[in-house]
């Protein structure tokens, strides 16, 4: 990766990061936090990590960039990382809808002066919108895109009341995504197609099953209903 190289992934979380100060959790080699600085997007960057190893990783790139004054690779756990420090932006990428949300459940705490949450779940956004409606964050935006046959989402966040959910329809809107489902791109579609293929497999073999499991059907019954709904 050259120094001012991301991952399609990657950069497009890039343009949700305000300035001031970032804490990237889970960080991965600290490609993201080194690109932001470097890039003069923020003046200072945390990359959080939880293990040893990748914590050496992030520090050997930052190191190699000259930015040990700048980004600096923290070990903890999640969000434990802001211990004495408050972040403008958070990002939580590459990790799954409901541990991203077990982190911010975990870590509310320092979450008071945070202003923004950029959050890209590779599978269960759901899970991620669920629950910062539930914690009192409005989205802000979503996007979603096809990067060497994954498909990814995009979830941005601030702090607010949110009104974009319907009562009648904020179920299927949490699981869909409110301004994803309006645009219906491509990576959307091919997202959908699948779940719904994954969907009729598990419908099936439930229907084959001895144990009870008559709740399971209606939910996924539903949610092939939902996806009909929007031609997907």
């Amino acid at each position: 990766m050259s120094e001012f190289t991301l991952s399609k992934r990657l950069h497009k979380v890039s343009e949700y990061v305000l300035g001031g100060t970032v804490a990237d959790i889970g960080s991965d080699h600290a490609h993201l936090p080194v690109y932001l600085v470097k890039s003069g997007v923020c003046e200072y960057a945390i990359a959080g990590e939880v293990n040893e190893g990748p914590l050496d990783s992030a520090k050997e790139n930052i190191s190699k960039h000259e930015l040990t004054c700048k980004v600096e690779a923290r070990l903890g756990n999640g969000l434990d990382v802001l211990a004495d420090r408050a972040a403008d932006t958070i990002v939580i990428a590459g990790m799954g809808g409901p541990l991203i949300s077990s982190i911010l459940e975990h870590g509310k705490d320092h979450l008071a002066f945070v202003t923004r949450l950029v959050l890209q779940p590779n599978v269960a956004g759901d899970h991620v919108r669920g629950w910062l409606y539930s914690n009192g964050w409005k989205l802000i935006t979503e996007t979603i895109l096809e990067e060497d046959g994954h498909i990814y989402e995009i979830i941005v966040a601030e702090k607010g009341e949110e009104s974009i959910y319907q009562d009648n329809n904020r179920e299927k809107l949490i699981w869909l995504g409110p301004y994803l489902l309006p645009e219906k791109e491509d990576a959307f579609k091919q997202k959908w197609a699948r779940e719904k293929k994954q969907l009729y497999a598990i419908q099936s073999n439930l229907q084959h099953a001895k144990s009870d499991s008559e709740s399971k059907l209606q939910a996924i019954a539903k949610k092939i209903t939902w996806l009909e709904e929007e031609g997907l």
